[in-house]
């Protein structure tokens, strides 16, 4: 156990970035096959603006790689963090941190983006898409994907964990985000079963309707527990769904200025207004 995890420790980022290439290209070939969503639309120029952002995103997941390595130094020696209270056997301590870490820095976090104004202001971009599909998983502004990570590093302090342990749910969390997102249909028999345990294909599409109640719900990426547990989980027919964001259908989602101007555009509607 402890040589499969000192393998994430010292991850390459060539290795991430081909895990990331992998899940994308294996998801855009399925989504040729099985889609769901038939709207038709230029799907190179859809994907070449959530790239760009997704080349943001890695610049800063890089840079907090490179913090989380410090810390990861000094963790140790200092005996801060929850983990340190107790004795167990090194899988209980991962399986604990995956499941804080899956609650605090995916659900949590994600359920503020919703809740806090300005906040939500930054998170407006992932929903501003009209043609969800897996590259929709890589959209998020910078200043958005920087709260999450933010969220994560404390939630690392915290527990006192291995930076191994976070390494290694960033990896199991790359596949997740790009299935639940993907523009795939599934058996609805066998969508509705998955979502039972994870997030599923159409569990997340209802997230991306653009319109209320249903863009605050199913805000989980691999467990869809804390949904169930706090009152957040929807399911309904799918084909109701209408991708976009009723308050800023007026913005080009294809252009990436715009879209990195949203949080101070002010004829961006927000939260109560």
């Amino acid at each position: 156990m402890e040589e499969f995890l000192s393998f994430f420790e010292h991850l390459p980022i060539w290795i991430k970035g081909v895990w990331i290439v992998f899940f994308l290209t294996i998801f855009w070939i399925l989504e040729g096959y099985y889609t769901f969503y038939k709207k038709p639309y230029n799907k190179k120029k859809h994907a070449k603006t959530n790239f760009i952002l997704l080349f943001l995103v890695v610049v800063i997941n890089a840079l907090f790689g490179v913090v989380l390595t410090h810390i990861n130094g000094w963790l140790p020696q200092s005996e801060v963090g929850l983990l340190n209270l107790f004795i167990a056997p090194l899988w209980v301590k991962l399986l604990i941190s995956i499941l804080v870490l899956d609650f605090m820095s995916q659900y949590f976090v994600h359920f503020l983006l919703h809740k806090v104004r300005w906040m939500w202001r930054l998170h407006i971009v992932h929903h501003t898409d009209k043609h969800v599909d897996v590259t929709t998983g890589t959209r998020h502004h910078p200043l958005d994907f920087l709260i999450r990570e933010t969220f994560a590093l404390a939630v690392v302090i915290i527990m006192g964990m291995p930076v191994s342990f976070y390494f290694l749910y960033r990896m199991i969390t790359i596949p997740f985000t790009y299935f639940n997102h993907a523009n795939i249909s599934l058996p609805l028999w066998l969508d509705k079963g998955l979502s039972l345990v994870i997030i599923s294909p159409n569990m997340h599409k209802f997230h991306h309707h653009y319109q209320l109640p249903w863009t605050d719900s199913n805000y989980g990426n691999v467990l869809s527990i804390w949904d169930r547990i706090f009152g957040t989980f929807v399911y309904d027919d799918p084909n109701k769904i209408q991708y976009g964001l009723d308050s800023s259908d007026h913005t080009d989602d294809e252009d990436i200025m715009i879209q990195l101007g949203i949080p101070f555009n002010k004829e961006v509607k927000s939260i109560d207004n």
